[in-house]
């Protein structure tokens, strides 16, 4: 298995991390659908192949994630020495060198996995202060026993609802690699990694203004009560048949169990083969509505929360959203199940129907509202915005009320926006092309004032040829912010075996034994072009 270019810089990202003095817990923000499993696969790799007798384990939520993130590693290293802890799966190992399991159920026995060196946590973004969650819990234990244990995390949202970013005040203390932001996401689709979504207007509505708000989130039962409405519903699915009539694979979001089966029910009635999988039905019984979705035996598959994360499906080509909700966090990983990339099904982007009005509250996909950390606000500067209309809480920086809608009124130069109505904000996407490299010129860059006093460390300027145009860059191995000398050792590992030199002379003497690419891709559509990747075939 051949990693993507954005895979191996994760990677390397963690290692120089781990490898460098840091002692915090690192994270990975990698969108939905870019490889987090492969990833993972590749540090255990790493960590048991370079470093003598270590001892690790993956833990995830479900157990459907186990298995993808165990066929990852089996994919890369037949003979791993791997385990399974699952009572799903029903496999309960606690000895073997690597350890994958569900959290659920390695939190009761954790003691049984002895001494262990990493912890790898895939969907990290789960995880929250509570000390007597079943992850600190787990974590408590293994710490215990290894004081050293260093747990790293992987999402796709760093974030979460009443905690802000991860690293507020929580288990992770650093971003060691991070393809969430919105410049990184919209590089990725245009490289063809991710599908597009795309949106259209929908003329059926919620009316959820009187449904009340616990604890950052619509009360469940109220909210399933002002949605499940078969009115709304029918004239909900009659638009979605409307719409994705030439798309083949639906996932439908619903607002509660009940409401899920209506929804099924309502579009079999229409002819279109559809089924819900829900927390009423077994384990058997939800897997077997999922396979008949996934062997196309059902055009429509409908879910409650059953399907939010660690769900891969590929081809899903339409999504359709009547789960409101307050989280962006849950917002940007419900859309994500249609950002996966499915070649061989002649997929080229996803659409979306977004009758919850979940863009408007949460924002797009690549540039949602984040959560604040509470009490972060400036002086003067109230956390959260209450509305006048119905007396909700809101964020800050919201635009629109989260539970009636109303446009609230702000200076936009204190605020940010939710964006706009958009599925995926594109009015600033990158325009990226590949250009063929014909020769590279190293030189030092210097900035001198008058005086002829340097202003900031040398650095490297790299001048690619291609045909009649150059592009250049600077590389910065003296810099003194850590981002830009992260970069330029970045930079000189894809070109030297050698430890990245001190100093920008150093570089420059060694500029005849570096590996040269033989294709560059550019950033056209800003100020100045910037090379954004290299191609060394």
């Amino acid at each position: 298995m051949q990693p993507r270019y954005y895979q191996v810089e994760a990677h390397d990202a963690l290692y120089n991390y781990l490898t460098s003095g840091q002692t915090g817990n690192p994270l990975i923000g990698m969108p939905t659908g870019t490889g987090k499993s492969l990833v993972i696969a590749m540090a255990v790799y790493t960590a048991m192949t370079y470093y003598q007798n270590k001892r690790v384990m993956m833990l995830t939520h479900v157990s459907k994630l186990v298995e993808q993130n165990a066929k990852a590693l089996r994919n890369i290293w037949t003979n791993a020495p791997l385990g399974i802890n699952s009572a799903e799966l029903k496999q309960r190992d606690f000895y073997n060198p690597i350890i994958y399991g569900n959290i659920q159920s390695c939190v009761k026995k954790a003691e049984m996995f002895g001494h262990r060196d990493l912890l790898f946590i895939d969907e990290a973004h789960l995880i929250g202060p509570d000390q007597a969650s079943q992850y600190a819990q787990a974590i408590s234990v293994l710490k215990a026993i290894n004081p050293g244990l260093v747990v790293v995390g992987f999402s796709a949202t760093l974030f979460r609802m009443k905690q802000g970013e991860l690293t507020d005040d929580g288990l992770f203390t650093d971003v060691c690699y991070d393809l969430t932001g919105y410049q990184a996401f919209n590089k990725l689709v245009a490289e063809g990694y991710l599908a597009p979504l795309i949106g259209k207007p929908t003329a059926t509505r919620f009316d959820i203004s009187n449904v009340k708000i616990l604890g950052g989130e619509y009360n469940a039962k109220q909210l399933e009560d002002a949605v499940d409405k078969t009115n709304i519903t029918f004239e909900a699915c009659k638009e979605i048949i409307d719409y994705a009539s030439e798309r083949q694979h639906w996932m439908i979001f619903a607002a509660g169990v009940n409401h899920s089966e209506h929804i099924a029910e309502m579009l079999n009635g229409f002819g279109i083969p559809a089924a819900a999988v829900h927390s009423k039905l077994t384990s058997a019984e939800n897997n077997s509505r999922l396979a008949a979705f996934e062997s196309g035996q059902l055009r429509a598959i409908v879910g409650n929360n059953k399907l939010t994360t660690g769900y891969d499906f590929p081809p899903i080509d339409f999504i359709g959203d009547m789960q409101p909700c307050c989280s962006p966090g849950k917002h940007v990983q419900k859309y994500g199940r249609g950002t996966r990339i499915s070649p061989d099904t002649g997929k080229t982007n996803c659409l979306v129907l977004d009758f919850a009005g979940n863009v408007l509250r949460c924002g797009p996909i690549n540039d949602p509202i984040k959560p604040r950390k509470p009490g972060s606000g400036a002086p003067g500067e109230a956390p959260i915005r209450i509305c006048d209309t119905c007396g909700a809480y809101n964020h800050a920086s919201a635009r629109f009320c989260c539970n009636c809608a109303m446009e609230f009124n702000f200076a936009p130069k204190i605020f940010r926006s939710a964006g706009n109505v958009e599925v995926m904000k594109v009015d600033d996407a990158e325009v990226l092309e590949i250009f063929p490299v014909s020769r590279i010129v190293y030189s030092l860059h210097e900035k001198k004032d008058a005086a002829g006093n340097l202003l900031s460390p040398p650095s490297m300027r790299v001048g690619y040829f291609c045909g009649l145009r150059r592009f250049d860059e600077w590389i910065n191995f003296e810099s003194t912010s850590n981002l830009m000398r992260h970069k330029a050792r970045d930079w000189w590992r894809q070109r030297h075996d050698a430890d990245p030199p001190a100093t920008t002379f150093r570089a420059l003497q060694l500029q005849s034994e570096l590996r040269q690419p033989t294709k560059i891709t550019v950033r056209l559509n800003c100020k100045y072009p910037e090379v954004k990747s290299y191609d060394y075939q």
